[in-house]
């Protein structure tokens, strides 16, 4: 309605079909939120609650090892059998965020079983030790609490990717889940056949995980080394390209950050080009560095067509729509890829960032609030939810949750510019002259974002 009462015929819907199609978008966005919302059907559900259809958690597996320092690989063994499952169409398999709530610790599986809603629940636990693997997995049957299948895996860690093959096709066996054309092929495919590049690249993706810059530097070097031991891993590019993008966006001048990702992203398309990871990679290059619209366009879209349920193709396209003036199409996008993956704290935190920028602040309020009952220490929600607070009027709420976010970073600069952020959004110019002066003495040391700089000083009324 806004738009279409702009004062300016420029700022105003040009054509009836541009109307028409923002209006569908509304409307499917209101769809998805209302689905989303309808219990699940009676005659759908078994009596103990679990769906009827073929359907399947992966717990991450339990450490085991001596030194308890193997977390990475329990989580990124059961991340990569849930990738292969999620590819059989006749199988319903639960999110990774779902499966991997703490909240399920010390729970009887049957019990997260009838909570995530699926007939069975994977789990197991992984042993190392020098070059020796012992994993052992069991496929329980939800409903009765028994065994479908175990087996106990005692090899080398070169073995590795024959027993995630073999936990897999065991799992659709038991389940007597049929494999339609290629899909066999798909679930088998490994990228890398170097063992040592394939535990350095899942160390690396729990480090970029934690969305932090330490995370980064550190995933950044395990990327490195597993390039280093298999120079055609074009997973390890798309790794390192993804590291660099949060880079650039909160922690490091951004230009010639987002040069070394596009380099990144470029090879990994250059080995393999039917990655959605790498579309991706590429896709945000194309947006942020180089103001490539209908490029960026085009690679989220392929990203997309190669993996529907790639919930981060997904996740940054919205981001781009946004960007676009383009919201209620963002909204469908991130409502898609909370299909995939409701309780993840990245998607619901950036459901709530895309309601800011479109200015529905209330409504960001209440889905940020969300992402941090899922993860209460997330930053990057406490800080934004900060924000929805201020565009509200609720200064106190703003300047608490800003400061924790702060907190929680160790400092970091972009955060920090979040304090002066609220004190001259509330007219308290004293409070954010002072912040700003805290500010010029970091500058020397760290990156400072020169755009929120802008933006507090524009708050402040000097606008020169």
């Amino acid at each position: 309605i806004a738009k279409c009462l702009e004062k300016e015929q420029t700022g105003r819907y040009q054509k009836v079909e541009m109307l028409a199609s923002d209006l569908h978008g509304i409307a499917e966005w209101l769809a998805e939120g209302e689905r989303s919302r309808q219990p699940l059907k009676a005659d759908s559900l078994t009596p103990g609650g679990t769906r009827l259809m073929n359907s399947i958690a992966v717990l991450p597996f339990t450490d085991l090892s001596p030194q308890k320092d193997q977390e990475y690989f329990c989580e990124g063994l059961a991340e990569e059998i849930i990738t292969a499952l999620a590819k059989i169409r006749n199988l319903e398999v639960a999110a990774k965020s779902s499966a991997f709530s703490t909240g399920f610790k010390n729970m009887d599986v049957r019990e997260i079983g009838r909570q995530l809603g699926v007939a069975a629940v994977l789990e197991g636990s992984v042993r190392k030790g020098d070059n020796r693997l012992r994993i052992t997995a069991q496929l329980i049957n939800v409903a009765t609490g028994y065994h479908f299948w175990s087996e106990k895996y005692e090899r080398t860690f070169e073995d590795v990717f024959v027993i995630q093959d073999e936990i897999t096709l065991a799992i659709v066996e038991r389940l007597k889940v049929k494999l339609l054309g290629g899909e066999k092929a798909a679930l088998l495919k490994w990228h890398t056949d170097n063992p040592e590049a394939y535990n350095l690249y899942l160390m690396g993706r729990y480090f970029w995980d934690k969305r932090t810059e330490e995370g980064m530097k550190r995933g950044i070097e395990c990327f490195a080394q597993a390039i280093a031991k298999d120079p055609s891993y074009a997973r390890a590019y798309t790794g390192i390209s993804d590291c660099y993008a949060l880079f650039a966006y909160y922690y490091t001048p951004p230009r010639p950050t987002l040069l070394k990702a596009k380099e990144a992203a470029a090879k990994a398309l250059e080995l393999d080009d039917t990655r959605a990871e790498a579309h991706t990679s590429m896709a945000f290059v194309k947006h942020k560095l180089e103001r490539d619209w209908a490029g960026a366009e085009r690679e989220f879209r392929r990203a997309i067509e190669l993996d529907p349920e790639y919930i981060w193709a997904r996740h940054w396209y919205a981001y781009f729509l946004a960007a676009m003036g383009r919201h209620q199409e963002s909204f469908v996008e991130i409502k898609r890829a909370l299909d995939v993956d409701p309780t993840s704290t990245q998607l619901n935190m950036a459901h709530g960032m895309l309601l800011y920028l479109a200015r529905f602040y209330d409504r960001a309020v209440e889905e940020l609030g969300k992402a941090l009952e899922i993860e209460p220490r997330n930053f990057m929600a406490t800080f934004y939810l900060g924000l929805a607070h201020l565009e509200s009027g609720r200064y106190e709420e703003a300047l608490a949750l800003v400061e924790r976010s702060v907190a929680l970073t160790r400092n970091t600069p972009f955060f920090v510019q979040g304090i002066a952020y609220v004190h001259a959004s509330a007219g308290r110019k004293d409070l954010a002259q002072g912040v700003l002066a805290r500010l010029g003495e970091m500058m020397t040391k760290v990156y400072m974002s020169p755009v929120f700089m802008a933006l507090i000083h524009f708050r402040l009324g000097e606008i020169d």
